[in-house]
């Protein structure tokens, strides 16, 4: 991986630092290829139960589009009459998101600072959002005249309701912490000095829990967002079949039997 993004498993947790502290950690074109990468083998990787998504420095998790860079690469397209440049959404952002909300395992966002455009919405592409009480979200799409991407019109209607949505997104503006949490989008909100090992503290105790449940969990809830209750019950019969299938469940149950802890083994 290009160091832009770091990329460590240990334990069965994937750790996924966005590593450009010196300009916030936005996105310039070999970032959004790392990070893709990461991702996508983390989601990937059946030795991988649970991911952490975290990102170096204290001021931003990820600020979005590197917009110095971007406007280097609009100029070349209008002089070459192409539109290349906008195709990143195809090529990176869709595919991030995608890997991160569509992993059979769970994904925690560790919220350092500030998380705008793209960064918001790889915040809200995970499943759990550790935030830490300096950080800030803020939509910033149409401050630069641009409409939502890297699924922020999919995942935030879902998470602060349709209304509530629009709003941020036409009158882009920062959300603090306590607001975050108010409003749903921060799970758990910690001073930031705590904030790594509390993410992580979250994301190791996915790790060692019962991985095929967890992805089930997952693609339930997605599933009956978007479909009637006959057929959400339909999927859960689905959905639980092979959940009471795994090696975890038996597990679980000998474990309730004997009054002991379950060691799961992630299938």
């Amino acid at each position: 991986m290009a160091d832009t993004v770091l990329y460590e498993v240990s334990d069965g947790l994937a750790t996924i630092t966005l590593n450009r502290p010196e300009a916030m950690n936005a996105l310039n074109v070999a970032a959004k290829v790392a990070l893709r990468d990461a991702v996508t083998s983390a989601a990937a990787d059946d030795a991988v139960r649970a991911v952490l998504l975290t990102a170096a420095g204290d001021r931003a998790f990820c600020v979005g589009q590197d917009l110095k860079e971007h406007i280097g690469l609009l100029a070349a397209d209008r002089e070459s009459g192409s539109r290349h440049t906008m195709s990143t959404v195809a090529e990176h952002y869709n595919p991030i998101v995608r890997a991160l909300a569509g992993a059979a395992k769970p994904v925690v966002a560790a919220v350092n600072g500030v998380a705008a455009g793209a960064g918001f919405g790889f915040a809200l592409a995970a499943d759990y959002r550790v935030v830490a009480d300096t950080a800030s979200f803020n939509t910033s799409f149409a401050g630069v005249a641009l409409t939502a991407d890297s699924g922020v019109s999919w995942t935030l209607p879902r998470v602060v309701g349709p209304g509530r949505a629009t709003d941020l997104l036409l009158f882009p503006r920062g959300i603090d912490a306590q607001e975050a949490h108010e409003l749903g989008i921060a799970n758990k909100v910690v001073p930031a000095a705590e904030l790594r090992a509390e993410a992580e503290k979250v994301a190791r105790r996915l790790a060692a829990g019962p991985t095929v449940a967890y992805a089930a969990l997952k693609e339930a809830v997605a599933f009956g967002l978007t479909h009637s209750l006959d057929q959400t019950l339909d999927k859960e019969d689905e959905l639980q079949s092979r959940a009471g299938q795994s090696e975890d469940h038996a597990i679980a149950v000998q474990a309730f039997v004997n009054k002991e802890k379950p060691k799961y083994l992630g299938r």
